[in-house]
């Protein structure tokens, strides 16, 4: 390698571009892609004419993987995860995954426990209770 670091999601080691870029869980690509949806229909009485397949299968995908349906608790889902300074990439990847412990937690996503700002078994642990009881009251 040309003095470059190799890359390690489990470090965070993803690449400047990625690290700094928006991520968004499939819950908000479902409502992006559901109000292009309505807006469509709107335009046409046919709007399968023109939904790209591409459109449909993603539309798709992100419904059927969305752990979130309601808009309020999409937020709230991001807001809570935003309290614990977590990179876009570990917040998307929590979110989307939705881990009941912390175990399954660091699991997914080893860099909270690795990085200098740490997280501790208690911190996680409030933070799937807050998320678990948005679900909840979905």
């Amino acid at each position: 390698m040309s003095g470059e670091e190799e890359e390690n999601a489990a470090e965070l080691k993803i690449g400047d571009e990625f690290l700094k870029a928006k991520c968004l869980m499939n819950c908000e690509v479902s409502l992006i892609l559901e109000h292009k949806y309505e807006q469509l229909q709107q335009m046409s009485e046919d709007p399968m004419n023109q939904m790209s397949q591409v459109f449909e299968k993603s539309l798709q995908y992100v419904k059927r993987f969305s752990r979130y349906k309601n808009p309020d608790s999409v937020r709230q889902v991001r807001e809570i995860l935003s309290r614990y300074q977590l990179a876009e990439f570990e917040l998307c990847v929590l979110g989307n995954l939705c881990p009941e412990t912390v175990e399954e937690a660091i699991a997914m996503v080893p860099s909270i426990k690795n990085r200098g700002r740490a997280l501790d078994d208690d911190a996680i642990e409030k933070m799937l209770n807050d998320l678990s009881l948005v679900k909840k009251f979905e």
